[in-house]
Order: C-alpha cells, then sequence, then structure tokens
C-alpha cells in the first residue's frame, strides 16, 4: 500500500481514446517523508507514520522530535497506515514514481464548511406555504409529542453542516504528470481547492 498527502488543485476534463472527455481532479503530490517506523517488538504493531509540510509550524515539541530523528524539513500534517513492508526507514521519501496510471486509489479528505445551516439546506425538508399570511415558510415544525418531555436523539434540526471526514474508494488515476508531480484522478474528491487529502493506492 501507499499513502501520500496531496493538495487539491481543482477539477479539468481530458479526453481519451473514444474521443469522449473524462471529468478529472487535479492533486499535486507533497514531499512525503517517513517519520517512524513501528514494529511488533516494540510497539505491538507493525506501521509507517509519514509526514508532509503544508504550512510553516512553529511548535517546538514537533520540531524538536523531527530533529531527533535526523528530519530538517517542518512537517505539519502526518498520517500512519499499517504494512509489512521491510526496509522503510525513518527519513526515506515516498516518490510519486511508485503511482501508475490505472491505479485504483482512495481519497480521504474533509468536505466543505457550510456552516450553521437550517433544516431546508441540510435535511431537504420542504418549505411552508408563502401566501395568506403564513409565518411558517423555512421554520422547523413541531419537534416531538407531549411525551417523552424531550428531544428525542437523531432529530432532523438545525446545525452545522459541511467540514466532515469523508472517504471517497476506488477512483481511477487517469494521467501522471512526474515533472510537476500532478496527478489526474477520475470524478471528484472532498474539500475545496488548496485543501489536503490522503491518497491511498488500494
Amino acid at each position: 500500500m501507499t499513502v501520500l498527502f496531496v493538495r487539491k488543485i481543482g477539477m479539468s476534463q481530458i479526453f481519451n481514446e473514444n474521443d469522449s472527455y473524462v471529468p478529472v481532479t487535479l492533486v499535486r503530490v507533497l514531499k512525503n517523508s517517513i517519520c517512524a517506523v513501528k514494529t511488533i517488538k516494540k510497539d505491538g504493531y507493525s506501521a509507517v507514520q509519514i509526514g508532509a509540510q503544508t504550512k510553516k509550524i512553529d511548535k517546538k515539541s514537533i520540531i524538536e522530535n523531527l530533529k531527533k530523528k535526523g528530519i530538517s524539513e517542518r512537517l505539519s500534517k502526518f498520517t500512519e497506515y499499517r504494512t509489512e513492508e521491510i526496509g522503510l526507514k525513518v527519513g526515506d521519501e515516498i516518490e510519486i514514481e511508485t503511482l501508475n496510471i490505472n491505479d485504483k486509489v482512495s481519497i480521504i479528505g474533509k468536505s466543505k464548511g457550510k456552516g450553521f445551516s437550517g433544516t431546508v439546506k441540510r435535511h431537504n425538508f420542504t418549505i411552508g406555504p408563502k401566501s395568506h399570511g403564513s409565518n411558517n415558510q423555512r421554520q422547523p415544525g413541531s419537534i416531538g409529542s407531549a411525551y417523552p418531555q424531550r428531544v428525542v436523539k437523531g432529530r432532523k434540526m438545525p446545525g452545522r453542516m459541511g467540514a466532515n471526514r469523508i472517504t471517497v474508494k476506488n477512483l481511477e488515476i487517469v494521467d501522471i504528470d512526474k515533472e510537476n508531480r500532478i496527478l489526474a484522478i477520475k470524478g471528484a474528491i472532498p474539500g475545496p481547492n488548496r485543501s489536503i487529502s490522503v491518497l491511498e493506492k488500494i
């Protein structure tokens, strides 16, 4: 398995051999470094921790920890995945060459935040009548009966919408620009442009 941090550039389209267009999302592969290698003997399970520099950080605890491991980059994003691969060392970089055209990948990202939203936008509630003095156009209506004297768990109500962790599986890599470290992935991935996502090669 290959796991990489990528930054979303935006959506585009390319044409295949049949002259039909394919909608794609362009992502740039960031510089990914191995921060830690966990073993069954020492940690109880076998895994690799990967980090990428996505923004400037000044947190001394992270900087000092990376210096102890011999990593000069100020990494700010980290993820971990379990693997049985032998030979991986701290400080090694995961290159884009590990990916090929037609590979199947999963993208884990954060969806766009919509803020505090009402029931019509958040849950597709139907609006009330707009004429004859109606004061119930976008109100949620009744939220329960006389018993029990509380709001039942799971009741659809206004609240925060979006900004959730979403995984999209079985996406296909259509094209690769290794020089500029850009991937063209068929379909859409969660998050706004310039957002950071985790790419997992299946």
